[in-house]
């Protein structure tokens, strides 16, 4: 087995390792919350005997650890059992609530990555002049606000004062057309991309700066080449490795931190999903929607790693 395979394999056994370490977390946090899961679907007014059935038919007085493996076996099929307060089928509605998620990472992720890489570039080449503060100083607000208070300054003024998209996305329809959908989840797509924008940009500047540092940067200076084409052509290809990271992990924060903006506009996503559900406290769903969320952040940061392992010569080596 070559050295690349043989790190590609260990990355992703290491991931499916942490994946299961995880699942683990989620199951003992949710088991360990504070009251009875039977007297909160029945309400207070329920029989003790009542009680005692329920809990028999949710399978709450086998022992934790069998409940696990059956929880854990389930997930891997791909059966996340139902819902305690809906009794809808809880795989079924992940996948429609995950597909509308999709949907807005994607556009959002569309719009800020190239942006944020054209800003970082546009800032190293005018850096410690006035387009580099600019960039930074806005980035800089944009990181140090809250994203729910990003979102409700947005929802104000351009949702309500200037009345250009919905203020909410609660009109979200997944069977309109397609620019219909977007104009749903404009301002959504607003505040993630302001909010991913800032972080992919400053670390886009920073590691190309760290790449203009070296000595064939300071040799293809003295052969008289702008710095543009020093940008283009030598500083921004060895600086994709740790780019690509930081594309990886806002991609991941885009779908699994997306519940905040989801919750703000009212948008028919996962994160309003799991909300309603955690406020009904129905085990299944948090459980379920944790474990995809863990599934989807820590298959793309390893994807982040393949692929710098892939690019950079370094990582392929070590020794």
């Amino acid at each position: 087995m070559g050295s690349v395979t043989r790190l590609l394999a260990q990355r992703i056994a290491l991931g499916l390792l942490l994946l299961f370490l995880v699942s683990i977390l989620i199951f003992v946090g949710t088991i360990i919350l504070p009251g009875d899961v039977a007297q909160s679907i029945l309400g207070q007014s329920a029989t003790p005997e009542a009680l005692a059935n329920l809990r028999a038919e949710l399978g709450l007085n086998e022992p934790a650890f069998s409940r696990y493996f059956s929880w854990l076996g389930g997930a891997i099929t791909g059966d996340f059992g139902t819902a305690l307060t809906s009794g809808l089928d809880i795989t079924t509605e992940i996948g429609r609530r995950l597909g509308n998620t999709l949907f807005l990472a994607f556009w959002a992720a569309i719009i800020a990555v190239p942006l944020a890489i054209f800003l970082g570039l546009l800032a190293v080449r005018y850096r410690e002049r006035w387009p580099d503060k600019l960039i930074s100083g806005v980035t800089l607000a944009s990181i140090s606000i809250p994203e729910f208070l990003i979102g409700y300054v947005v929802m104000f003024y351009i949702g309500v004062k200037l009345r250009w998209f919905p203020s909410t996305a609660v009109s979200y329809r997944p069977d309109a057309d397609l620019l219909t959908r977007l104009d749903s989840i404009a301002l959504p797509v607003i505040v993630l991309t302001l909010v991913v924008l800032a972080h992919m940009m400053r670390m886009t500047r920073a590691a190309i700066l760290n790449v203009m540092q070296s000595a064939y940067i300071e040799t293809a200076e003295l052969k008289g080449l702008t710095m543009f084409t020093i940008i283009r052509k030598h500083a921004f290809p060895n600086a994709v490795s740790p780019i690509v990271n930081v594309v990886m992990l806002n991609l991941a924060y885009l779908v699994v931190g997306v519940v905040v903006i989801e919750v703000v506009f009212v948008y028919p996503g996962m994160g309003q999903y799991l909300v309603d559900h955690v406020s009904k406290r129905d085990v299944p769903v948090v459980q379920a929607c944790g474990l995809i969320f863990a599934a989807v952040y820590i298959g793309l940061n390893m994807v982040a790693d393949i692929v710098s392992i892939l690019s950079n010569p370094r990582l392929r080596h070590p020794k």
